[in-house]
């Protein structure tokens, strides 16, 4: 699918769409409105125009007709304490079970790989699947005409099993990624435990991941939906194209911002994005309200893997499951860093002595102590939150209160990615 330049984009006066992919849909609305306090400013860049910068208020009568800055030092993003995975853990239960099924296979050291990170007790939080979750309930989910004749109960209950489908497959194709990922790197860990890679070997880890994402596909082909099907494949191919990125990037696209946001969309936005979108397409939403599902990924993406960089400076081994500092010392560049050469261009030449020095970590993180790298990355960060708060506010009035509360979870998480510590 190839990028439009004439993406609609966050103005003054409404809500407009900025993908990266797709043509372009206007969303303008009238429900909702957001409002840049000073030092609005957006830029288009070679790199599909992600980064808007300025901070925002919201007005929206989905929320009870609140007005407020989403993120300031102080402020509180809902205006009532939600806990979005408590909303969804009967359902995270099922999907944890229907998951252990459907690794299994005929070789026992196989199914032994592949539900390696699906045990109890290493399996995470399950955040894609809890978004994906909350994302089904806060579309206020419409029943698909060719469906009408039958008994609206079976269509309800049908749907929701297709929707947390969906949840499934992506946190398959995620761990698949993971897995190859850690080969990649030669991890040592991932969360909290030895890593695949470490335990069974690089061979098994690779083939687990294949088989994960064999699994993943079957299950995707099983919902006979082609748009579904095209989506979680753009998906894959975002991931691949992200990892191959990192390690063939040239000197220049290291210390590029615009490279290194494009990778990161690749990368960690695109399965989030995508797969909420195929929520919206799977029970037949129109077009403008799949296109704010997946804005809601997509800016939401973006802000938690700049977070998970910020981490990877500020956090311990023990909190972030993994090695702390790995990015740095395997000469990845993230936005922290970015951000700090801007103030000392001279970081440049001791970032890229780190892999010939392992003394030069140090220097950097003195640089980096000294620069505002940290702050502006976060900001970047909360931007990107609040632009995913903004997608749900958009999204069409309802009255339904199993909605209003899953979109307010929605937004919640948004504020549980900036403020998250592991």
């Amino acid at each position: 699918m190839l990028f439009t330049r004439s993406v609609a984009r966050i103005s003054s006066k409404f809500l407009r769409n900025r993908s990266f992919y797709g043509s372009s849909q206007s969303l303008a609305s009238h429900r909702f409105a957001i409002i840049p306090d000073q030092g609005h400013s957006c830029s288009d860049s070679p790199h599909k125009g992600y980064v808007c910068r300025t901070t925002y208020s919201l007005k929206s009568p989905v929320f009870g007709g609140f007005s407020h800055q989403l993120y300031h030092q102080s402020s509180s993003l809902v205006e009532e304490e939600l806990d979005p995975f408590s909303l969804v853990a009967d359902e995270l239960s099922l999907l944890s079970n229907k998951l252990r099924e459907m690794v299994l296979a005929e070789v026992p050291k196989l199914a032994s790989a592949a539900e390696y990170f699906f045990k109890r007790g290493v399996q995470g939080k399950q955040f894609r699947s809890t978004i994906l979750l909350l994302m089904a309930t806060a579309l206020n989910v419409r029943v698909p005409e060719a469906l009408i004749g039958e008994s609206t109960d079976i269509v309800t209950s049908e749907l929701r099993v297709r929707q947390r489908g969906i949840a499934e497959i992506t946190e398959m194709i995620h761990v698949a990624s993971l897995l190859h990922d850690d080969v990649l790197d030669d991890a040592d860990t991932r969360r909290g435990v030895g890593s695949l890679n470490v335990v069974m070997g690089n061979k098994m880890s690779v083939l687990a991941g294949d088989f994960l994402l064999s699994r993943a596909c079957g299950a995707l082909a099983a919902l006979k939906n082609t748009e579904v099907v095209a989506l979680l494949a753009t998906a894959v191919e975002h991931l691949v194209t992200g990892e191959t990125m990192e390690i063939t990037s040239s000197t220049e696209q290291r210390y590029s911002m615009d490279y290194y946001m494009q990778k990161t969309y690749y990368k960690t936005a695109s399965l989030i994005s995508n797969s909420c979108k195929a929520v919206a397409v799977l029970t037949g939403q129109t077009a403008e309200v799949a296109v704010l599902a997946f804005e809601y990924g997509r800016n939401l993406g973006l802000a938690f893997q700049l977070i998970d960089d910020i981490l990877d400076f500020t956090g311990t081994s023990a909190s972030l499951g993994k090695g702390s500092l790995s990015d740095i010392r395997h000469g990845v560049i993230t936005a922290p860093i970015l951000f700090a050469m801007e103030e000392f261009p001279q970081l440049r030449e001791v970032v890229d002595q780190v892999e010939k020095d392992p003394r030069n970590v140090d220097i950097a993180l003195e640089y980096l102590g000294k620069s505002k790298g940290i702050q502006r990355a976060r900001e970047l960060a909360m931007e990107h939150a609040n632009l995913a708060a903004a997608a749900i506010g958009s999204l069409p009035e309802t009255d339904n209160e199993d909605v209003k509360r899953s979109r307010r979870a929605l937004i919640d998480l948004t504020h549980r990615v900036i403020t998250r510590n592991k």
